[in-house]
């Protein structure tokens, strides 16, 4: 392209502070260096992780930074040593990457990677080294990847390539929230058939969870959330059942245990908050009950009495739902377009990257459960 080797000028909404709305800037966009790739971004959602970082974690060091890390788009140019990847191919990136060299990588167990942005500081949420720069200051990418831009450059083992027939403005979702929440379901807590599940919150992830715990073949799927109005889109992906904790005068976790003779088999909390992931894993039947931490937090202590898990309880966590990044998005995609996989359902705002503070209040206030931005025309 003719903008390969140049810096790029484009469009990006920055955070300069925490807790403050994004300002669309005109951003400079080096070009990638060796192992790199510079994409642009046709399409990105907003995520709670966004507003987490924004409006909850507020660490000082992680600012000025362009957050967004849902995305998908197209590879524009390809710095030295990257071949697996030409200008042109359609991507989507992942904020959890997939070096393939290192012990994490080469092992079935995890999907963790040594060479992960989260090596650095971890409450700053990006790697110290950046490619952007704003009005001569230096602005960090959120989880190596900040999509809130009309372009950004990424490690090129934290980039998938995908189906060129796959439609960015929807498959943008599968880059964080949907394999969050669906494989948490299939690939840690390996939902068996037949089984009881509870999902804890109805947001993208939650949905995603109810969605994978159908597809595993579990016969009852309850899902739990403090919004009414959350159980007819939890049907549509999958839950039998819809529990709110506010109309009963009981913790939660009797509440369902009594619904399901002592207990769920599998509960997966997808809030990001201490006290339901206690709650889920006291949910679960004693003896085999499998409890699954999915709600991204870094704020609070999480404690439990031992006896929940003496008694033969598993409590684990799970990130990217499992999903070994480069690896596992393109199968994803591939459901989705085989139409085994429901991604159209989740969206419920579509909206230009210049309303993003509009996103951000409507997700902060429990408004949509995905907004999608059209970030640059394809």
């Amino acid at each position: 392209m003719a903008t390969a080797g140049k810096v790029i000028k484009c469009k990006a909404a920055v955070a300069w502070e925490p807790n403050k709305p994004l300002v669309i800037e005109e951003i400079e966009v080096a070009p990638p260096q060796a192992n790199e790739i510079r994409m642009k971004i046709v399409a990105t959602a907003v995520c709670h992780t966004d507003l987490y970082h924004l409006l909850e974690n507020m660490y000082e060091a992680g600012f000025p930074t362009v957050l967004g890390h849902e995305a998908a788009g197209i590879v524009e140019s390809i710095g030295p040593g990257v071949t697996e990847f030409q200008p042109g191919d359609k991507v989507i990136p992942v904020f959890f990457s997939q070096c393939g060299e290192c012990r994490f990588c080469k092992s079935p167990r995890t999907n963790q990677c040594e060479k992960a942005w989260s090596t650095s500081d971890p409450r700053m949420m990006a790697p110290t080294e950046s490619r952007f720069t704003c009005k001569g200051k230096k602005v960090l990418q959120f989880t190596g990847t900040s999509t809130f831009s009309q372009y950004t450059v990424v490690k090129k083992f934290a980039v998938a390539k995908i189906d060129p027939a796959a439609p960015l403005d929807k498959v943008c979702l599968l880059g964080c929230g949907v394999c969050t929440g669906y494989g948490a379901a299939v690939n840690t807590a390996k939902v068996e058939p037949g089984s009881t599940c509870a999902v804890f919150g109805m947001g993208a992830v939650g949905l995603a969870a109810v969605m994978g715990c159908k597809a595993a073949g579990a016969k009852k799927i309850i899902a739990v959330d403090i919004n009414p109005e959350k159980f007819e889109k939890a049907k549509v992906f999958g839950a039998t059942d819809f529990v709110n904790p506010k109309d009963h005068n009981k913790p939660i976790s009797e509440v369902l245990s009594e619904m399901t003779n002592g207990g769920v088999d599998f509960s997966l909390e997808c809030v990001g908050n201490v006290e339901v992931m206690r709650s889920a894993l006291e949910s679960c039947v004693p003896g085999w009950g499998v409890a699954v931490i999915v709600g991204w937090t870094d704020m609070h202590d999480v404690s439990v009495r031992p006896v929940q898990l003496i008694c033969g309880r598993t409590w684990k966590g799970s990130i990217f739902g499992g999903f070994k990044g480069k690896n596992g998005v393109p199968p994803m995609v591939k459901a989705y377009l085989d139409k085994k996989l429901k991604l159209d359902e989740f969206i419920t705002h579509t909206m230009p990257l210049d309303q993003i503070n509009d996103a951000i209040e409507m997700m902060k206030h429990g408004k949509c459960i995905r907004a999608v931005l059209n970030v640059s025309p394809q």
